[in-house]
């Protein structure tokens, strides 16, 4: 545990999901209605520092947190992404899977989808 990570010992009444080694949290910012944060209880920087059995059930608790967003928020689709370090925009050094729900017309043009985030490089449907 690490004692200035704020997804290390989260409140209560902010984990909306809770199982043994993972955890569900709305995120603090959310980009869209629902935007859920899916992420271990043990403190590691990157998904890929989990062990297997964390790794399992990350997996399947972000398949739950989807299907639970589908029938509240009943999105056309989801944006499912990991910042994973630095250098991709990880502001909090605890492993963290971002989901969040997506409705057509909620951007003006979601071509290319993740590939926006460096969207100079990202034009390859245009050659």
């Amino acid at each position: 545990m690490d004692l200035d990570c704020p997804f290390c010992d989260p409140p209560a009444d902010r984990i909306w999901i809770g199982r043994d080694l993972t955890i569900a949290t709305p995120d603090m910012y959310p980009a869209a209605d629902g935007h859920t944060l899916v992420l271990p209880r043990r403190h590691v920087q990157s998904v890929f520092d989990l062990e297997g059995d964390e790794w399992d059930e990350l997996w399947d608790l972000l398949a739950t947190v989807r299907e639970e967003l589908s029938s509240m928020h009943r999105p056309d689709g989801f944006t499912v992404g990991i910042n994973d370090g630095l250098a991709a925009g990880q502001t909090i050094s605890h492993a963290h899977v971002h989901v969040i729900p997506r409705h057509l017309g909620d951007v003006a043009d979601p071509t290319g989808g993740l590939r926006g985030i460096l969207p100079h490089k990202a034009r390859y449907w245009e050659r």
